[in-house]
């Protein structure tokens, strides 16, 4: 497919590889011009606005951190997005956003004559790179399939979750909770074996080895266990951003989620530590503080 694609950080860089490497043709458009100039020698065109890399493609993927990035590619006055893409053409939203904001690009883009798919992925970098990634999809049904090429490209299983796009993001902040509140729980578990005295790697080992024996926890697990959270697999300040946007949606449906509530004051006493771009996993830092393990042992 003649496809766009805008925001190549950490995630979208490996993607919008793997995009080209399945053939596909591929503009692209970053704030930090180098990054996109790095995947020039692979065929990528370089687009010098957001809407230049919509213009006369098929699709368009964005890969972009949080709503104000994504609004403003898309609503950028005479260069952005919305104006740029051709009607017909579809906009796949990769990068984890509000149902709010799902919720409004999918009803401008159909205003435009555009079509719009929420696909938001799990997996951190690593995954990304080696097109791992597990897609969470929601749209049309005829334009996921148009795209499933692309998606298969950059991903190893998607999930269609019906035709309202805004239903792939609120199911990914859904996922991302229940990944903070694991690594809240390992930390809190974490610092009372070190603080016992006991060796944190043989209760690892125990955890891993047997009831938890999954890939969540072995590298979490074993962050945690280092005490080593650089570099960033996957940012603090962006999981704050993902906790208060499930938050909003939890008051939006009348659902308390107090374990929410809890992650979301971790994640504040981190940032208050200088720990915004350290991994998400370094609450387990502050876990320690509280238990007078003012420097975990190595």
């Amino acid at each position: 497919m003649k496809a766009g694609f805008i925001g190549l950080g950490n995630m979208g860089a490996p993607m919008a590889r793997n995009l080209i490497k399945a053939g596909h043709t591929l503009t692209v458009y970053n704030r930090t011009r180098s990054r996109a100039e790095q995947l020039q020698p692979l065929g990528a065109n370089i687009a010098e606005t957001p809407g230049g890399a919509a213009s006369g493609v098929e699709a368009l993927v964005t890969m972009l951190a949080d709503d104000r990035a994504v609004e403003d590619v898309i609503f950028a006055p005479g260069h952005g997005v919305i104006d740029s893409l051709p009607a017909g053409a579809v906009h796949i939203s990769m990068g984890t956003i509000s149902v709010g904001l799902s919720r409004r690009l999918s009803e401008t883009h159909h205003g435009k004559g555009q079509h719009y798919i929420a696909a938001p992925v799990l997996g951190r970098p690593a995954a990304a790179a080696a097109a791992k990634l597990f897609i969470i999809a929601a749209g049309p049904g005829g334009q996921s399939k148009r795209c499933q090429p692309l998606l298969e490209a950059m991903g190893q299983k998607t999930f269609f979750v019906g035709e309202d796009a805004p239903a792939a993001n609120l199911i990914k902040l859904a996922v991302n909770f229940l990944f903070s509140s694991m690594i809240e729980s390992l930390a809190e578990a974490f610092a009372l074996v070190r603080k016992s005295g006991l060796d944190v790697n043989v209760f690892l080992g125990i955890l891993t080895g047997s009831v938890f024996n999954l890939p969540v926890y072995r590298n979490y697990g074993a962050i945690i266990a280092s005490d080593i959270f650089e570099p960033a697999g996957f940012k603090l300040s962006l999981g704050l951003k993902d906790n208060r946007l499930l938050l909003a949606s939890a008051e939006e449906a009348d659902v308390p989620m107090p374990i929410a509530g809890l992650v979301h004051d971790r994640y504040l006493a981190a940032l208050a530590q200088g720990l915004g771009d350290s991994d998400w996993a370094a609450i387990a830092r502050i876990a320690y503080q509280n238990s007078g393990l003012a420097e975990a042992a190595k």
